[in-house]
């Protein structure tokens, strides 16, 4: 399994498109115009984010990290 992200943010309205695009849209996870989400970085979401390419925006977050990752050294302390 991957454990890369993508970073969808809604920047168009969906108004004027097809009933199809708009579901894409709340399938992915967006409720509102400006929200964003992240979701695992798969072909199926690959899909749905080319159906919807004009109304997203898509980051690729990368790695993801767990929280216990140590301090960089003589960065905290010193």
């Amino acid at each position: 399994m991957t454990d890369h992200k993508l970073r969808i943010t809604w920047v168009k309205s969906g108004i004027g498109y097809s009933r199809r695009q708009k579901d894409t849209i709340r399938a992915l996870g967006l409720r509102r115009l400006g929200a964003a989400v992240e979701q695992a970085d798969t072909p199926v979401i690959r899909g749905m984010i080319s159906k919807i390419s004009h109304l997203v925006r898509v980051e690729e977050i990368g790695q993801v990290t767990t929280g216990n990752t140590p301090a960089p050294s003589g960065q905290i302390g010193e």
